[in-house]
């Protein structure tokens, strides 16, 4: 298994962007384009970090899915208030799957955490993943309490599962956290983003 590096996450913004386009223009981009069919995800994560959400929505379109973002919503109100953080829990409500951009700064944000919470309590535990990114060179040092929901993570090898019973290829599978038994069961990112 293995926790996407930054640079290794900002190679998929650059394998699908068009460099014409500044990031910001990218992003438009994106919640612009049509939602009818397509799963919707509400993409949790640090606002300054847009060079990572940029890539982690590329990553995330390769699978054929409308990916939220909340401050790119025209329907967002232009100052912080009480009505951002209803407006915020609406969205999460009517997007189909959660996802946490799980970046160093994200999981020390006020705001990520509160939208992890409320999504835990609306998307728990078939919608809900972290997606986690670490520093190059680094460690992912993310909180424990991130060790309850699945997470996204490329599986680099062949790997028994006991669930399926045999090998399966290598890519991104959601891994749910170990149950009671220590069982963690992998289901393929586009299997899980079609649950």
């Amino acid at each position: 298994m293995s926790i996407l590096s930054k640079s290794i996450l900002l190679g998929f913004r650059n394998a699908n962007r068009s460099f014409s386009k500044s990031i910001t223009e990218s992003l438009s981009d994106y919640s612009s384009e049509s939602k009818s069919g397509k799963v919707t995800i509400f993409l949790s994560h640090k606002h300054d970090e847009r060079d990572a959400l940029d890539a982690a929505i590329s990553f995330l379109k390769n699978f054929g899915v409308s990916v939220y973002v909340d401050w790119l919503d025209e329907g967002m109100p232009k100052s912080t208030s009480g009505k951002t953080a209803k407006r915020i829990k609406d969205k999460i409500v009517e997007n189909n799957k959660f996802i946490f951009l799980a970046t160093e700064a994200a999981i020390n944000s006020k705001w990520c955490n509160w939208e992890l919470g409320f999504g835990d309590s609306h998307k728990y535990i078939e919608k809900i993943a972290i997606f986690p990114v670490r520093e190059d060179y680094g460690s992912f040092s993310g909180s424990e309490y991130l060790d309850i929901y699945p997470r996204i993570e490329f599986v680099d090898y062949n790997t028994v599962s006991r669930k399926i019973g045999g090998y399966f290829e290598k890519g991104y599978y959601v891994i749910t956290p170990p149950d009671y038994d220590g069982i963690s069961y992998y289901t393929k990112i586009e299997d899980w983003l079609r649950k």
